[in-house]
């Protein structure tokens, strides 16, 4: 993706006003554009407004008095509200990280905050990997029903496919897997078919969105 770090937006929703202004000091101080909330709803009726194409994760609290980061966090799934999300809480509760990771929680920091540890969770959430399964924005039908394509894929399916991930041509697919160029351009079209893949960039799209954060 190649943007510059200031084209990115951090969205911090927290209850307790000190630690929040200081957050949001210590992110624009690292040139990330930030947007901070201290009421759940106006930090999820703004992530619905959020056009899919911007860069942008929240820093989501997880003990507030309206609403839990945990319960904010089912709001915009259910919403299909699809942006990564680093927990942040005073309390090293073990439970409730393990709960936020089912979630689709991509980490879980404690406060205070430990600048080298969220500079990692902020270079992790702003990958092109986690922001391009983002974009794609794929319905829960549609993760499920390529999920269910992959798996059905034979081993040398697999292989190609893992080839065309590779941005491999054919002839170096051949070559990587002894076997001959018609043989690639068979399983190919077998593989496509498979996915209902329009091209090869949308089966790269599609195998990207189901892959682990």
């Amino acid at each position: 993706m190649n943007r510059k770090i200031d084209e990115r937006i951090i969205f911090v929703l927290d209850d307790n006003t000190e630690f929040r202004e200081s957050t949001v000091w210590l992110l624009e101080a690292l040139d990330y554009q930030v947007e901070a909330f201290d009421i759940p709803e106006l930090a999820i009726e703004r992530l619905l407004r959020l056009d899919d194409s911007v860069e942008a994760l929240l820093l989501l609290d997880v003990r507030m008095p309206l609403m839990s980061g945990l319960d904010v966090h089912d709001m915009l799934n259910k919403k299909g509200v699809t942006i990564p999300i680093v927990y942040m809480t005073a309390h090293g509760d073990v439970p409730i990280a393990v709960t936020a990771m089912s979630k689709g929680a991509l980490s879980f920091l404690e406060k205070p905050l430990n600048e080298t540890a969220l500079v990692r969770a902020l270079d992790a959430g702003f990958s092109e990997s986690i922001q391009l399964r983002r974009s794609i924005k794929a319905t829960q039908k549609e993760f499920i029903k390529t999920r269910k394509s992959l798996g059905k894929l034979t081993k040398r399916e697999a292989q190609v496919v893992q080839g065309i991930l590779a941005d491999m041509s054919n002839i170096e697919i051949a070559d990587e897997f002894n076997i001959s160029v018609k043989t690639v351009e068979l399983y190919r079209s077998k593989v496509m078919s498979k996915l209902e893949a329009k091209n090869a960039a949308h089966l790269v799209r599609m195998v990207m969105t189901c892959e682990p954060a």
